[in-house]
């Protein structure tokens, strides 16, 4: 591990070097790789630099406890010794974890996905609640939340919303949000005060750029019309929305949350490529499902992944048996501790998977 890192230091000093020559400046490409490079280096190196601190702290604690005759100065090493030794134990998991080859796709943009699933006009409200707490979410992170398009509920929420996000490291984080989300309450509809469960869908996909899918764009139909959007009378009364369909695979994208037709084909065309791109991800990750099952890291949209129980006020992840009673929170936002503990779950069977290989 100690060559690992130093290796990794020498780097950072290389790339420290590169990103401040004139040549790197002027090629923004480059100087964008080098900055993510630089930042990404960063975080391990300065793990690195406490860690070789930590190191040398325990070295002096424990040539003191062997040389020195004072029996209070030996104590006082002891107790310094009972101290460093946990902090270097826990700083050594975190450089584990860190060291870790990273999901190329974790630093990814991605597309949202949420539609209303059994249900009916309830599930298209839950689907409602769902996208206020990723809003919510997003805002508390600093990501940019922009609409790509939906389908109302009868009686409120949206039977589909599709929307882009964009900040650092959104897919690392959001990855594990794809699936089926189930609801208990007694909807606002009910009359006799009965408990329904109803589900909404989530699909997180890495949005992918043109190196990531080739598209033919003779594959491609494209269809305008009037948008039924909010956005004022222009909207309503241009062919702005724009429809794409996918020859080959017969999906089919719309776009409708901008004025202009242009920026409605671009985003539409940024949702078909992450959907293409996502089955040639689903593909790969079939192929080495049966070498290795992870418990939280299949993103299989037809898995139930948590329960939101209204009347008891708690919220159960089943892929890593968590529950908390503070289901208001969690609705406005309050995500970051399951992200969290199915992030520790994920690497946690990652290193044990690296131990056993």
């Amino acid at each position: 591990m100690l060559d690992q890192l130093e290796a990794i230091r020498e780097r950072f000093n290389e790339v420290a070097q590169q990103i401040v020559q004139p040549e790197a400046v002027s090629d923004q490409k480059r100087f964008m790789k080098l900055s993510k490079e630089y930042k990404d280096l960063e975080k391990i190196v300065v793990q690195y630099q406490a860690y070789t601190q930590l190191l040398e702290e325990i070295e002096n604690a424990k040539k003191i406890i062997a040389t020195e005759k004072d029996e209070d100065f030996r104590e006082m090493a002891k107790g310094e010794l009972d101290e460093l030794l946990p902090r270097r134990d826990t700083l050594e998991e975190t450089l584990k974890e860190m060291l870790m080859p990273k999901d190329p796709n974790d630093s990814k943009n991605v597309i949202l996905e949420i539609r209303g699933g059994t249900g009916g006009d309830e599930a298209a409200i839950f689907a409602g609640d769902i996208f206020r707490m990723y809003q919510r979410f997003c805002e508390k992170m600093g990501w940019k939340m922009s609409l790509v398009d939906y389908t109302e509920g009868t009686s409120g929420g949206y039977k589909e919303i599709i929307t882009e996000i964009e900040g650092e490291d959104v897919y690392g984080k959001l990855k594990f949000e794809s699936g089926v989300h189930r609801v208990q309450r007694v909807p606002a509809t009910e009359t006799q005060g009965r408990i329904h469960t109803s589900a909404a869908s989530v699909a997180v996909l890495p949005e992918a750029e043109e190196v990531d899918v080739e598209i033919n764009m003779n594959d491609i139909r494209k269809d305008t019309f009037c948008s039924s959007g909010a956005g004022g009378q222009s909207v309503n009364t241009t062919y702005s929305a724009v429809r794409l369909t996918h020859i080959p695979t017969g999906l089919v994208v719309q776009c409708q949350d901008e004025r202009s037709q242009l920026k409605n084909f671009d985003k539409a065309l940024t949702v078909l490529r992450s959907r293409l791109y996502e089955i040639e991800l689903q593909k790969h990750n079939d192929a080495i499902a049966s070498q290795r099952k992870t418990m939280v890291g299949s993103g299989d949209r037809s898995d139930k992944i948590r329960t939101y129980n209204y009347p008891q006020s708690r919220v159960t992840d089943h892929r890593i048996g968590l529950t908390v009673y503070n289901l208001p929170a969690v609705m406005d936002g309050g995500i970051g501790d399951f992200i969290e503990q199915l992030r520790i779950a994920e690497n946690a069977e990652r290193l044990k998977e690296g131990a056993t290989v």
